[in-house]
């Protein structure tokens, strides 16, 4: 993952990413990557899973 923090209290996910941040361009060059889990990942200590991408226009 990158720029994704991921954290579970009860029943309730919340996800912590950085706006400030950047990762380079996608890979068709039109964005840039802010924060993204590179996948599918299984949220901590739980059977659920999460995919995110965040990004901005160039």
């Amino acid at each position: 993952m990158k720029n994704v923090e991921m954290t579970v209290e009860g029943t309730m996910l919340t996800i912590k990413v950085d706006l400030s941040k950047e990762f380079g361009p996608s890979s068709s060059g039109k964005t840039i990557i802010v924060a993204t889990t590179e996948g599918n990942v299984t949220i901590p200590d739980r059977q659920e899973k999460v995919g995110l991408n965040v990004y901005r226009k160039k």
